[in-house]
């Protein structure tokens, strides 16, 4: 049996997703105004991706990991 989520609840992680990565942003990132916003903004915006592709494409990266032996 498939057991991928259905679309809403694709949206609304992606929602809650962006709502996180904007108060993180805002906080310590590229909006923060301080010197170290542009080291955290780009780990930032890294991790961002990877969770976005993660969600999308129901990527389970702890496996993908195993798989080229890096573990």
């Amino acid at each position: 049996m498939n057991e991928r989520p259905g679309c809403l609840i694709g949206l609304l992680k992606i929602g809650l997703l962006r709502w996180v990565y904007d108060g993180l942003q805002r906080t310590f990132g590229w909006k923060s105004g301080s010197c170290l916003g542009c080291g955290c903004g780009v780990i930032l915006f890294i991790l961002f991706i990877l969770l976005l592709v993660s969600i999308i494409f129901d990527t389970d990266w702890f496996r993908l990991v195993q798989a080229f032996g890096l573990i």
